[in-house]
């Protein structure tokens, strides 16, 4: 491990100007990803800034909306009264991913900046372009039965690894920004990006920020809304597919609302925008989530290992729907 310096902030200002100390600071949450990486030597940061004694409420607002601030653990996230009561599906997705002991010590923060777990990734034997650039993609040709069939691209087909993410996507949630350049808002569907031909460019955020609270907004669609999902063993495992979905039914049974998110298929959570605008105002049926499920799915591409994962997310779609319509599964 590369040798680095501590310092505790003390508040949001305080953080940033340590960080801009360094050409090679990080923010360290509860680094259970940051470290592993650090092991791996991955990341190489000079200087780590702890911001874990920032930003740890949870505020309720009147109109129906939340304010989380960055350093509040998944843990914490998942327990709150308000979030399980107005957000259920993104408790259901912090439950649904690591383990209890690292969602105790993880923050929201760091949850949505995690890196990939793609194995290649983490192989400094092998080929790749996220942790060396024009290193190329041993993944396109090797092993990728939990890589991506959307989004991709010659370069990359690592996916993101969060289930929280998934949820905050279909919650359309904002993140908080602040840097030495002051404050600023992100969509959260607009903070990661694509890998495109830069894959080591894996979010919105400019040198020395810090996320510093996420924001939902009210949705009444949301307290009917649940999160599947898909993975080889039943807990501590990545999503080979997953869903968040909420959905808001008419009194004549047609779709009011409806927010869909998928996790597993691609470098970012993917917002199912085409399969949302499909269902809007139609019938809650099992016919129609199923449509809407192969409109959203028609621009996949799998790879040698991993087309299963169209079908698998057409069918997990059209699951999830049914079963917050109250249909049939």
């Amino acid at each position: 491990m590369t040798p680095f310096t501590y310092a505790r902030a003390g508040d949001v200002p305080g953080a940033i100007e340590l960080a801009g100390a360094s050409a090679r600071a990080k923010y360290l949450g509860g680094g259970t990803n940051l470290v592993d990486l650090m092991r791996e030597t991955i990341e190489q940061p000079e200087a780590l800034v702890d911001v874990t004694g920032l930003s740890r409420t949870i505020e309720a607002k009147e109109d129906g909306s939340i304010l989380i601030g960055a350093a509040v653990t998944n843990t914490a996230l998942a327990s709150d009264r308000t979030v399980r009561q107005r957000f259920p599906v993104l408790a259901r997705a912090i439950l649904a991913g690591a383990s209890g002991q690292i969602r105790n010590m993880a923050t929201v923060g760091g949850n949505i900046l995690q890196r990939t777990r793609c194995a290649y990734f983490y192989d400094d034997a092998a080929h790749c372009n996220k942790r060396v650039p024009g290193a190329g993609c041993d993944a396109i040709d090797g092993f990728n039965r939990m890589h991506a069939i959307l989004g991709g691209s010659p370069a990359c087909v690592a996916t993101h690894p969060s289930d929280m993410c998934v949820a905050l996507a279909a919650l359309d949630a904002t993140l908080h920004l602040a840097g030495s350049g002051g404050a600023r808002s992100v969509k959260l569907v607009d903070f990661h990006r694509l890998p495109g031909g830069r894959p080591e460019v894996e979010t919105e955020l400019e040198a020395g920020e810090l996320i510093v609270a996420i924001e939902l907004p009210p949705l009444l669609c949301a307290q009917r809304s649940t999160y599947r999902k898909v993975r080889d063993r039943s807990s501590y495992a990545f999503a080979l597919v997953s869903v968040a979905a909420a959905i808001d039914l008419g009194d004549d049974g047609s779709v009011r609302d409806v927010r869909l998110a998928l996790g597993g298929v691609a470098a970012k959570p993917w917002r199912a925008w085409q399969a949302e605008a499909a269902l809007r105002g139609g019938p809650a049926t099992e016919e129609n989530f199923r449509a809407a499920a192969e409109a959203e799915l028609a621009g996949a591409a799998g790879l040698r290992h991993n087309t299963f994962k169209i079908e698998l997310a057409k069918r997990t779609i059209t699951a999830v729907l049914s079963e917050l319509a109250g249909s049939v599964a």
